[in-house]
């Protein structure tokens, strides 16, 4: 049974920094693409951050360039989204998800079958 469970999240005030963590059981995913999305209340699902499988390709949304860095360790099938620079507007549930290699639009939710529980992230101003 696949399982990813994500920590990390907590309550911090505009300009701190978080790293997010998201472990995955129950198969390897050296080949899947992993990724970060966040949900604020009220609003959609977004896309954040994704990596692919080489650890090389790296994706994100252009509301998070430049502040937020993605990276994965196969070897322990874990991803981190290290967060720096936070803003009240980054308030959200964050959620990891993997997707299976051959697949289109790494930026879509659904393209994303495997999904943990997610972590909240709060930031005051």
């Amino acid at each position: 049974q696949v399982q990813l469970v994500e920590s990390g999240g907590g309550l911090v005030q505009a300009g701190d920094s978080l790293r997010l963590s998201c472990v995955a059981s129950g198969r390897a995913f050296t080949t899947y693409a992993m990724a970060w999305f966040r949900q604020a209340p009220g609003e959609e699902r977004d896309f954040v951050a994704a990596i692919k499988w080489n650890d090389i390709d790296t994706y994100y949304a252009d509301s998070v360039k430049g502040r937020f860095t993605i990276s994965r360790d196969n070897a322990k099938n874990t991803v981190f989204l290290q967060m720096d620079n936070l803003q009240p507007e980054d308030t959200a549930v964050y959620y990891c998800a993997f997707r299976p290699p051959g697949r289109p639009g790494i930026m879509s939710s659904l393209m994303y079958p495997f999904w943990g529980q997610g972590t909240q992230v709060t930031v005051s101003s």
